[in-house]
């Protein structure tokens, strides 16, 4: 007969895994990944270095769950609001703005999981991740063209250009040691503003005339 665990072990599993997720973000909150060496994740978790093999066979294995549960929860709130009110140009305007902020709140997270440097494997997710990101803004371009807002274009490319300039323009501000930025309102504006015009028809794209449906309520990138 194989043998089966019984709940109370299953629980106690996953109750341990998820020690060892929230250890190793609050070392990478911190100190970025570098910070987030097996022993100081073992050391904040309460554990031993061996339990964290038990579960993750390494650093980069254990970074890479981090990094999608974060990104799982950042594509639950943009697609919130490319489902919501709003004119598409809103939409796109208030997505760049929710991702912005929130990754200037939280710089040292968001400088690990877009730019820091890390094992190949690493990098691999994070290209799974932007593609990720990407398909929420091809659904508002799809949605904005169907109603004349955008011209036709190619949805794959139009949305990775819009990943990758928000993230490039981000990079150098959440950059560890980087002086912080004094006027965070101005830089998300920017980068929100060349994001519609970049897909938009010609014709500027002020805060004034593409406000965002609602006001994206800032919280640290977890």
């Amino acid at each position: 007969m194989a043998y089966r665990r019984s709940p109370l072990m299953e629980e106690r599993l996953a109750s341990n895994r998820e020690r060892i997720l929230a250890a190793a973000r609050r070392l990478v909150a911190a100190g970025g990944y570098r910070e987030a060496q097996i022993a100081a994740v073992a050391a904040e978790a309460g554990m031993s270095t061996g339990m964290i093999y038990r579960y993750f066979r390494s650093k980069a294995e254990l970074f890479i769950e981090v990094l999608e549960a974060a990104v799982g929860h950042e594509i639950e709130l943009l697609n919130a609001i490319a489902e919501g009110s709003g004119t598409a140009r809103q939409r796109l305007y208030a997505a760049v703005e929710c991702f912005t902020r929130r990754a200037l709140t939280g710089p040292g997270l968001a400088y690990a999981f877009i730019a820091e440097p890390a094992e190949p494997e690493v990098d691999t997710a994070r290209i799974r991740v932007r593609q990720r990101l990407g398909d929420v803004f091809k659904t508002i371009l799809r949605q904005g063209i169907e109603a004349g807002e955008f011209p036709p274009q190619d949805l794959d490319a139009s949305a990775a250009c819009i990943v990758g300039a928000y993230t490039e323009a981000l990079v150098g501000p959440i950059a560890p040691r980087a002086e912080r930025v004094k006027d965070r309102d101005r830089l998300t504006q920017a980068i929100c503003e060349f994001c519609v015009r970049a897909v938009s028809a010609g014709g500027a794209a002020s805060a004034a005339s593409t406000p965002a449906p609602a006001p994206a309520r800032t919280r640290r990138v977890r």
